[in-house]
């Protein structure tokens, strides 16, 4: 008897449809923007001197600091990568792990934010005699707050800086119930915001918004820096806006929501996803390609999950494996899917080819082929009934996580930053990969596991520890959210210590852990999309600073 003859029960989900309808659908062109760029590379040239004036005077080193942070936290670093660089690689070399300016929490975080791997030590500078941390001025809110956000640059075993992160957070929380603080709404607002979210696990182009409306509130501010800030993002979301639109018009082509109902509709929320793995303007044909990516992840998950039987996701799986258009005759369900995976790797296959990187899709291919395998895994464990070992649950999970296969896309076409040396690198599942991977593993069953339960779906994390070690869910809650912050300090270390790799390639492993920590953080906001996801989603992509 065929399949097509046989009532088939699936494990449907009934996802929300999408929120947008077809809001990014088209693209208004802005008027001639030349004016607007003159001034831009005008401000560009007036800041770029400003830096390499103060690398030449010793004196001036803390002000430097300063500065490179806030070109940083303003959305603005790629104007002056080569600047930056430039910077503090000498300004280390001169120092060391002895730096006698000030600004001291801020020159730690920014060096180890570049891989410069600075002692602790330091911050046995804001401790008095006794070895305790010293209680913070009135009027140093600011100091403290610079102190939290190094803080979370913290490594694997650092006790010193555990202890510096429980300090200035019972700090800044005491500081938020004085009256005249509440009084004062941009500096209440930023202490709440930091204690909500840290920097270190900010989305940046979230951040320039957040700090572009908190820098122009300081008196200190450099007025050049601000609006360049405040233009530099203006004209940067205008590509925002575009490439959506063309992204979204090959989505439209297949006419997913029509044609597999079953899954989610998430294409303008895969759009902001690999804006938050990339931004800069160069990465412009990577960013377009990862949210293909993630939304033909999408359609797959949701495909394996809550729609195909084992029988059909076998054949779907060997179809895969074989890569072959000749495959579609055998595909009793999926054929669209398949269509549109063949589709999008032959678009990416020119681009590579006009790079001379044709070769490169093989490696994302090969990522991807296992990523399927592990679907299927889970899959006959979701039909098997079969609850694995933690052992081999990790083993799976890690993988059908999705995010090695999202960071080796991530490089597809990202220039001569990415070799075949980094494609092998990523392919052995180096730690700080293994990390990430674990991180979003860990997030995503913590949000999602009790909905997944109530259809027929391989067990999570949750469930797996549950019982094989017999405890109750809130504690594998709160062993599961410490496994998260042990994550992040391995990938801080790992990005310090990584041989080989370039700094391009280690903030694609940070970027996509931010990401989670915007769509998986207390809720499952990709699914469930709702105001806070809507208005990250607007703020970047609609949106103008005025």
């Amino acid at each position: 008897m065929s399949l097509k003859q046989v009532e088939v029960v699936r494990p449907f989900a009934k996802f929300p449809p999408s929120v947008w309808e077809d809001e990014f659908l088209s693209y208004d062109e802005l008027e001639d923007q030349s004016g607007v760029e003159k001034v831009v590379g005008g401000l560009k040239e007036e800041v770029r001197k400003e830096i390499l004036r103060s690398m030449q005077v010793p004196a001036q080193h803390t002000d430097l600091i300063r500065l490179v942070d806030a070109i940083q936290r303003l959305g603005i670093a790629y104007y002056f990568e080569d600047e930056i660089s430039q910077v503090l690689k000498p300004v280390y070399d001169s120092y060391g792990d002895n730096w006698n300016g000030g600004a001291t929490a801020v020159w730690f975080r920014l060096m180890r934010q570049h891989g410069i791997y600075v002692s602790c030590g330091i911050f046995n500078n804001f401790k008095d005699k006794e070895g305790a941390f010293k209680e913070p001025l009135e009027d140093d809110i600011l100091g403290l707050l610079e102190l939290y956000e190094a803080a979370y640059l913290m490594v694997p075993e650092e006790v010193i800086s555990d202890d510096a992160l429980a300090f200035t957070r019972n700090c800044l929380d005491n500081i938020l119930k004085d009256p005249l603080v509440s009084q004062d709404h941009a500096i209440s607002t930023h202490i709440q915001e930091s204690l909500l979210q840290p920097l270190h696990k900010r989305v940046p182009r979230l951040e320039a918004i957040r700090y572009i409306s908190f820098y122009q509130q300081q008196a200190s501010r450099n007025e050049s820096l601000l609006k360049l800030a405040m233009l530099g993002f203006n004209l940067l979301q205008s590509l925002h806006k575009k490439e959506p639109s063309e992204i979204y018009k090959w989505w439209k082509s297949y006419d997913v929501p029509t044609n597999l109902p079953y899954a989610r509709d998430r294409m303008v929320e895969c759009y902001f996803w690999s804006l938050c793995v990339y931004h800069e303007p160069k990465y412009s044909q990577s960013r377009m390609y990862l949210a293909k990516t993630l939304a033909m992840l999408t359609l797959l998950d949701d495909t394996y999950d809550a729609y195909g039987t084992y029988e059909e996701l076998e054949i779907f799986t060997e179809a895969v494996q074989r890569w072959s258009i000749s495959c579609l005759d055998d595909l009793p369900e999926m054929k669209l899917i398949y269509q549109m995976l063949l589709s999008m790797y032959e678009h990416m296959e020119e681009i590579l080819a006009d790079m001379g990187k044709a070769h490169h899709l093989n490696y994302i291919k090969e990522v991807m082929m296992e990523h399927i395998k592990s679907y299927l895994k889970e899959a006959k464990w979701a039909n098997e009934r079969y609850i694995p070992t933690m052992e081999e649950h990790k083993e799976v999970t890690v993988i059908s996580s999705g995010y090695k296969h999202t960071l080796v896309s991530a490089f597809a076409a990202m220039g001569d930053v990415i070799t075949d040396e980094t494609f092998k690198w990523a392919l052995t599942m180096p730690p700080i990969v293994k990390s990430c991977c674990v991180l979003c593993r860990i997030m995503d069953d913590i949000v999602t596991h009790k909905e997944e339960q109530e259809r027929m779906h391989v067990a999570s994390g949750i469930e797996c520890y549950m019982k094989e070690y017999d405890v109750s869910e809130e504690h594998v809650y709160d062993m599961f959210s410490e496994k998260v912050e042990e994550a992040w300090k391995e990938m801080n270390q790992e990005s310090m210590i990584c041989k080989g790799v370039e700094l391009p390639i280690i903030m694609r492993v940070i970027n996509l852990a931010r990401a989670m920590d915007v769509l998986y953080k207390n809720k499952d906001h990709y699914t469930h999309v709702g105001p806070e996801l809507i208005n990250h989603i607007k703020s970047l992509m609609v949106d103008s600073i005025l």
